[in-house]
């Protein structure tokens, strides 16, 4: 990635992108003399050029530009909307898929012109553009075959590229952009090769070399003698054991804020002895991206040496079908001795969350609670797939996550924590039951909440938005890595329990 203050002289390799605005064929700027002459190729041929494709701005539109003589690669014309950071990130995102299927012909450079109108892309709109670049090239892949060609250069074009408020801003969106791609390898990543064990070794490779980063895991025995029976439970017909993966960052001099971000990490779900379709299991190699996400915000936030301590959880376990299964009817006693009887063995995310809340209320010395978790299809079916579902017991800390969520470009929507159905998780033999019903949203967080007791505590289910089944923006087919920049942009601001200031996106 390079971020320059001005045009750079184009050669054949390159591709060019210019942003075109609704309601205009082209960029005011792009005639200006401010804007001089685009070497080899004349501004005004240019602007007329863009002016007969007919490229009227509308977001994700692109069209080709012919550039005659010795030229660029292409020159391409791409909708910026009206250039909210939502509609840069697609000009960006758009720009780079056209630019890596010409990397298969020979294009090694992507030039993306980000100031519109004159007006300095400022920071803000940096970030936006270095995270939108990154995440939009992402690909998994597994194959016996070469891999295509990639696109070795990113080139942002900003005038205020050299203020260090845009450099700094530009070095945190490649952080993110990184560790999102982490995250979205994690969730990819097939579940005959990434079991609970697998998922804790990649914990401790990438994160404890980290400077002021411990990284603990919990193997069974250390799992029986700590009282996680949700997750022994879940994991216990596996041939995989579960894990628990502590990883904390504590640089010095901070205060006695200790946010927790819990993170479900069931590495493939079955549904055990209640088992799901073979339509629904599919996907369930990417049961586990709260657990990446949480892992991948407290890697951004040591790479970023943020000025608070944090701890990621994540309660790793298969839940598979076997002679040592957990069952129906089964009673689960939980770290914190609540217990709870099980009435469906695909409710398991529940399970592990209830330990890992617990424990770290109960030991890790938390101060505010933040769950992430692929888990219920009602919050899919309520908000569909680009939205995550926002529980939480304090309204200062909605509002600030909601807001961080904004500023990192993704959508979260407010569910009602609703006492009137907290009735449905009564049981005959237990403290609660984990399969109370619809509004199930809304039942799985109600039986969440006791475990964070009485903590600031929020809950964000990410059913839908955790997955997505084709490329959309810097969104990708596959695992997505949502929620990991939310939390980071939470971070940033201090993990406040206030709301924060409202951004205009």
């Amino acid at each position: 990635m390079e971020l320059l203050a001005a045009l750079p002289r184009l050669g054949e390799d390159d591709v060019l992108a210019v942003p075109v605005g609704t309601g205009t064929t082209l960029p005011p700027w792009l005639t200006s003399p401010a804007f001089g002459t685009l070497p080899p190729v004349p501004a005004r041929w240019l602007a007329g050029a863009l002016a007969d494709t007919g490229n009227t701005g509308k977001p994700g539109a692109i069209t080709n530009l012919p550039v005659p003589g010795r030229r660029p690669r292409s020159v391409v014309a791409v909708g910026l909307g009206d250039g909210t950071l939502p509609h840069l990130r697609g000009y960006v995102a758009t720009a780079v898929r056209r630019a890596q299927t010409l990397a298969e012909h020979g294009a090694r450079r992507l030039v993306l012109l980000l100031d519109a109108a004159l007006a300095p892309a400022g920071a803000d709109e940096v970030r936006a553009a270095v995270e939108a670049a990154l995440l939009a090239g992402y690909r998994f892949r597994e194959t016996s075959r070469p891999h295509p060609p990639r696109l070795p250069t990113v080139t942002l074009v900003a005038t205020d590229a050299t203020d260090p408020a845009v450099v700094a801003a530009a070095r945190a969106g490649e952080v993110t952009g990184h560790a999102v791609a982490w995250a979205r390898d994690l969730v990819n990543t097939p579940g005959n090769t990434g079991d609970p064990a697998w998922l804790a070794d990649q914990a401790v490779a990438r994160l404890a070399g980290l400077p002021h980063v411990t990284v603990t895991v919990l193997g069974p025995d250390e799992l029986v003698a700590g009282g996680f029976g949700g997750v022994l439970a879940v994991g216990g017909g596996s041939a995989s054991p579960p894990r628990l993966v502590v990883a904390s960052y504590a640089p010095p001099g901070t205060g006695p804020a200790h946010p927790v971000l819990v993170g479900k990490g069931i590495t493939f779900d079955t549904g055990g002895i209640s088992i799901k379709p073979n339509a629904g299991m599919r996907e369930m190699k990417t049961d586990m991206a709260g657990g990446a996400a949480v892992l991948a915000a407290l890697d951004a936030a040591a790479r970023l040496e943020l000025p608070v301590a944090v701890t990621a959880v994540v309660p790793a376990a298969e839940n598979a079908v076997s002679g040592s299964s957990y069952r129906p009817a089964d009673v689960v006693r939980h770290v914190s001795g609540r217990t709870t009887e099980v009435q469906n063995t695909d409710a398991e995310g529940r399970l592990v969350l209830a330990d890992a809340l617990a424990h770290a209320r109960l030991h890790l010395g938390a101060t505010v609670l933040v769950d992430v978790a692929t888990l219920t299809g009602a919050t899919k079916v309520a908000l569909g797939t680009r939205t995550a579902g926002l529980y939480a017991t304090a309204d200062g800390l909605a509002a600030a996550l909601s807001t961080a969520a904004l500023h990192a470009g993704e959508r979260v929507w407010r569910m009602p924590l609703a006492e009137e159905y907290a009735e449905l998780l009564a049981s005959d033999v237990a403290d609660a039951n984990n399969a109370p019903g619809n509004p199930g949203g809304t039942t799985a967080a109600l039986f969440l909440r006791p475990f964070a007791g009485d903590l600031p505590w929020a809950h964000l289910d990410v059913a839908g938005p955790a997955r997505a089944g084709s490329d959309d923006a810097e969104v990708v087919k596959g695992g997505t890595g949502f929620g990991a920049r939310t939390l980071l942009r939470w971070l940033e601001a201090g993990a406040p329990l206030d709301p924060l200031p409202t951004v205009t996106d």
